[in-house]
């Protein structure tokens, strides 16, 4: 049976190998001909398929026109039917039908049509006219193949439907969904839109460095780089904020930056390595205008581009009409019942959080467990558009504190659908404070870790000292702004090329394509040799257990749907499992020191399901997954136990 398994495997890529060794042929054919498709340089296109779809969409059946069109795109489909015969053209805005015939095209040239394979991209010119059956279309008098198709696509997307292999060869995606493309069209029609309502706004649009000098002294883990001519290492951007706040103090008013961010950091269904932000800065207004601001622009951006301030994501309906406005501690209050003036000292937070499970901050205080119960009792109900402000100081470091009550700042995040869209401030500009806010920051960082190189950004606190009007700042990522109005559930489908990681058949694409398919030959496998020689394993235990006692345990085989970073903890996956129920079942797991959750969806895995829940991070995490750990030379070594994918979901294990 595993050898028929594996012939089975192995025969998509025989025949995509005989295919590509045929469309080869056909290739030098037409370069021994003089007829090389490659050495084409342009087409003169004079019309698009939805125009003319949009144009002649009242054209009667089996009615001709005098237009004349030049088209040009990739053929789809292909009929042929003796001395006549159908394709379909998929063109930069849509699809559209051609039909060739040898009387009209003549028996050279439609004998080279015939040849033609699916994927190939051509140019045609013909005459407009409907069908019989009603279809539009062009009535080809000559076609050119401008570029060929080496590689077969994939039948009616069979052979895509690996949605990790959609994200890696995003370019096959594009071609067999039009759906996908669809969203990335959308995503510049929605950043088009930001930006003419900032410019009608008086904003300026900028550009700030990508490099930066030195790491500060934020939570967020920046990729480093060096720099070989200064003979310094310099940093990607965390974010554009102090740069964009620098112009404020040089005298622009009104300021905004469409920025790349990059952070060196966990990857899931709502975070990638890599993304985009919008970061704008205005003077003279402060956290409420910059609430007013968003308000106005989100209702702008659901009628431009869905038509409706009520638009559906994923299973719910939000109304992007109404937005609540609570302060943190009401929230708190409002979805946990604790009450944060309740609290006198430190030591009365750190016992509540410890009554009612919420995990402790590094430095816990009363602020930043207060934003620690707001992380495990209030974010995953705010489904319907919520402004949460008056943020503690503790997790503020760049906010004005609260005239009224200076343990708080004038600052908020907003949430639809239990996801944070942004964070805004009024802009701290006391030079002193910030200084100070600053250096405990860093200090904070290098007591937790004490190998980063993270450093107070004493340029920025001189520009403050030179003078910061009272300004409003607002932050929002653009990518998690486009899965909501393109109801997409993974970051991953709103960007073009998300990171991955490499696969060794990424590797192998350029060898494959670069040398004739009949050449290609399979490597003989090697088996792997591991070297156990420094491993170490825990005793054996010596108490033993009876078979009554063991099987009580309910060990199953479960699928996982999903997975992704737990908020605010280090360790915490949590993973979406299919066990064979119908009904999902969420286990947290402190593995992400050793996996990443991309790399984990998919994957069979073995799980005890019978554990009574247990309250994590304000989840209840329903089982657990088994690990094997080990020692190495002194270090934990863990692997997360996956088996056979064969094996369904809910299989016991005895």
């Amino acid at each position: 049976m595993e050898n028929q398994n594996k012939k089975n495997q192995a025969a998509p890529e025989q025949d995509v190998n005989q295919l590509m060794a045929v469309r080869r042929e056909k290739l030098k054919n037409l370069q021994d001909a003089g007829q090389d498709p490659f050495a084409l340089t342009k087409y003169e296109q004079d019309a698009y398929s939805a125009d003319l779809q949009e144009e002649y969409k009242d054209l009667p059946a089996e009615t001709e026109t005098e237009r004349v069109v030049s088209l040009a795109g990739r053929m789809m489909s292909k009929r042929v039917m003796g001395k006549a015969s159908f394709a379909h053209l998929r063109d930069g805005k849509g699809d559209i039908q051609i039909f060739a015939r040898r009387d009209i095209m003549g028996d050279d040239a439609y004998a080279a049509f015939k040849k033609l394979d699916i994927g190939d991209i051509i140019g045609c010119k013909g005459v407009v006219f409907r069908t019989k059956m009603g279809e539009l279309s062009v009535r080809v008098t000559e076609v050119t193949l401008l570029s060929k198709s080496l590689r077969p696509l994939p039948e009616k997307f069979h052979g895509l439907t690996d949605t990790e292999m959609r994200y890696r060869q995003r370019y096959v995606d594009l071609i067999m969904n039009p759906g996908v493309k669809d969203t990335f069209v959308k995503r510049s029609q929605i950043m088009r839109e930001i930006r003419a309502y900032l410019d009608e706004k008086g904003f300026l649009e900028v550009d700030t460095p990508i490099l930066t000098p030195f790491e500060i002294g934020a939570s967020a883990r920046p990729f480093i780089t060096h720099h070989n001519t200064l003979n310094m290492d310099m940093v990607l951007r965390i974010e554009t904020e102090l740069y964009l706040k620098r112009l404020i103090v040089g005298g622009f008013d009104r300021v905004y930056e469409v920025g790349r961010i990059f952070r060196n950091e966990g990857m899931d269904t709502k975070h990638n390595p890599e993304f985009t932000t919008i970061e704008l800065y205005q003077a003279y207004t402060d956290f409420h205008g910059m609430m007013d601001l968003v308000e106005e622009l989100y209702k702008r951006l659901a009628e431009k581009i869905c038509g409706s301030l009520v638009i559906p994501y994923q299973g719910n309906q939000i109304n992007m009409g109404h937005w609540e406005r609570l302060t943190m501690v009401e929230a708190v209050k409002k979805y946990s019942g604790v009450d944060f003036h309740d609290w006198k000292t430190d030591e009365d937070a750190i016992a509540s959080a410890k009554e009612h499970h919420v995990e402790l901050p590094e430095v816990p205080t009363k602020g930043a467990i207060l934003a620690e119960f707001f992380d495990a009792f209030v974010e995953d109900k705010l489904i319907q558009p919520t402004f949460i402000y008056d943020y503690p100081v503790e997790i503020s470091p760049l906010a004005k504190r609260k005239p009224s009550d200076p343990a708080f700042t004038e600052r908020f995040e907003y949430f639809i659908n239990a996801t944070e869209f942004g964070n805004a401030f009024s802009e701290l500009n006391d030079p002193i404070d910030q200084k100070g806010r600053f250096e405990r920051q860093v200090a904070e960082r290098k007591a937790a870790e004490p190998d980063c190189k993270a450093q107070v950004d004493y340029d920025y606190v001189n520009a403050l000292e030179y003078g910061l009007a009272p300004t409003g700042g607002l932050g929002f990522g653009v990518d998690r702004l486009i899965m909501l109005l393109t109801n997409s559930d993974s970051i991953r489908d709103v960007l073009l090329f998300p990171t991955m990681k490499p696969l060794d058949s990424d590797k192998k694409v350029s060898k494959e394509v670069s040398a004739p398919a009949e050449a290609t030959q399979t490597a003989p496998v090697v088996e792997e040799k591991i070297d156990f020689s420094n491993v170490q394993i825990e005793p054996l235990f010596q108490d033993q257990v009876d078979f009554d006692t063991f099987s009580k345990s309910d060990f199953r085989a479960v699928k996982v749907k999903e997975c992704e970073a737990v908020k605010k903890s280090k360790k915490l996956l949590k993973f979406v499992l299919d066990d064979g129920t119908g009904v999902d079942r969420v286990i947290l797991s402190g593995i992400h020191e050793y996996y990443e959750p991309e790399e984990l969806v998919g994957k069979t895995c073995i799980a005890i399901t019978n554990l009574p829940p247990r309250a994590m991070m304000g989840i209840d995490s329903c089982g657990m997954l088994i690990s094997a750990v080990h020692h190495e030379n002194g270090e934990e070594k863990l692997h997360l136990l996956m088996v056979d994918p064969h094996i369904p979901a809910g299989a016991k294990l005895y």
